[in-house]
């Protein structure tokens, strides 16, 4: 589905990614995992195109999407859904109105046509006794339920979840998770999902990679990964299970 090759980028003359090399597997949960600050968000920011690389490229249905014009990358970007970490809801909107939104941006349909689609996707993240409320009147984890729900009005192919657990209790991360999961199955998704949380990559991925000083150090599944040999992947998950 997407293949990166030796992606670099710095800023200030600071070198975040070095030559980042991954392939992210069609219809599958790949977590993208490391310390603080070591560039998984301007990895994704790359891929939807948010962010230019200084060289390296990004194929996604047979283009390379960092030489593509901004007119060209607006396509790409409906068939690739990005999550940012607070949501980013309308305070202004209901839920629902929030779920149209989009949909008014980019097709030409009916009223009747985006309030159903809004309430299906509604009824999908189990927000639907919520649709009239606005985005204030949200707790935490329903907040980033209906911004789950706005990202799939789209239909994308691709989704991009930035930290979709931070500020969450381990209840509401796993049912978050479950959600991703479920919606992935349903909707024939591929997921990508930057993360710090090693036990919910085990429990919910299908791949692991580790972005470490600039570079991919490991990918594979939670049983490999488990059995890596890579000094920083063993002490990541020895903290983590401490």
């Amino acid at each position: 589905m997407i293949t990166i090759k030796d992606l670099k980028k710095s800023f200030n003359g600071l070198e975040v990614l070095k030559g980042v090399n991954l392939t992210i597997p069609d219809g599958k949960i790949t977590f993208i995992m490391g310390q603080s600050g070591t560039g998984k968000s301007v990895l994704l920011k790359h891929i939807v195109g948010l962010l230019k690389p200084d060289s390296g490229e990004i194929w996604f249905e047979n283009k390379d999407i960092t030489k593509l014009s901004e007119k060209e990358l607006q396509k790409i970007r409906r068939k690739i859904g990005f999550l940012f970490q607070e949501g980013a809801l309308f305070d202004s909107m209901t839920v629902k109105e929030n779920i149209i939104f989009p949909l008014k941006e980019h097709f030409k349909m009916s009223k009747a046509e985006m309030e159903k689609i809004a309430e299906e996707l509604l009824s999908a993240v189990d927000l639907l006794f919520a649709k009239n409320k606005y985005p204030s009147e949200l707790s935490g984890g329903m907040k980033k339920r209906a911004a789950l729900a706005r990202t799939l009005a789209l239909r994308p192919q691709v989704v991009l979840f930035d930290e979709p657990t931070t500020g969450l209790d381990p209840i509401l991360q796993v049912s978050i998770l479950e959600l991703i999961k479920n919606l992935k199955e349903k909707y024939n998704l591929t997921c990508i999902i930057v993360s710090h949380d090693i036990n919910l990559a085990f429990k919910f991925s299908d791949y692991i990679a580790f972005l470490h000083g600039g570079v991919i150090i490991e990918v594979g599944t939670p049983e490999e990964i488990k059995a890596s040999n890579n000094e920083f992947v063993k002490k990541f998950i020895e903290s983590a299970l401490l």
